[in-house]
């Protein structure tokens, strides 16, 4: 059985991760659907909003539940600006983290040490946390803007929403233990 000179093995192994590094350029497609993703969501988030300040000149506000609609609209808005935020976090995460750190962020101090400057897999995943808890929390105050009360135990059910929202809120903020005045 010949065995294969260790040149021959050694420009093998070379050739194979020079591709190997290369494939990692495939995440830039993740990186532009996020990106043109929040596009989207940004402009629907608009709309959304838009159409909600529209509705005050349609002379609706005379309905009962017309507050709690328009208010309604305008966190629907809201929730999708964030997740926009989401994905623009996201995308620019990925490519920090395999294709290439991302130079203007980083010129005349713009955004060095902000909420895109990702410098490992934690650090996006934590970013990525905050940010959809805090989109999970404003789609919750929209649910509970409609939600009846009638009785005790829905004056109950309102009363752990807002508890557990407010939970949640403190947990986002990563306070946990430390004092803050």
């Amino acid at each position: 059985m010949a065995s294969v000179p260790k040149g021959r093995f050694k420009r093998f192994e070379h050739r194979f991760e020079r591709i190997l590094w290369r494939l990692r350029l495939i995440a830039i497609l993740p990186v532009v659907m996020s990106l043109v993703s929040t596009v989207v969501a940004f402009v629907l988030g608009t709309l959304e909003i838009g159409k909600a300040l529209v509705s005050l000149g349609d002379g609706a506000y005379t309905k009962k539940t017309f507050v709690a609609e328009l208010l309604g609209a305008i966190v629907t808005g809201i929730d999708l600006y964030l997740i926009g935020i989401a994905l623009l976090i996201f995308g620019y995460g990925v490519y920090e983290l395999l294709i290439s750190p991302i130079e203007a962020a980083r010129e005349n101090d713009q955004g060095g040490g902000g909420l895109l400057d990702i410098r490992d897999l934690d650090q996006l995943k934590e970013k990525l946390v905050k940010v959809l808890v805090v989109a999970l929390i404003v789609s919750a105050f929209k649910a509970m803007l409609t939600l009846p009360i009638h009785d005790g135990p829905s004056l109950a059910f309102f009363c752990l929403s807002v508890l557990l929202l407010s939970l949640s809120g403190y947990l986002v903020t990563g306070s946990g233990g430390k004092r803050q005045f």
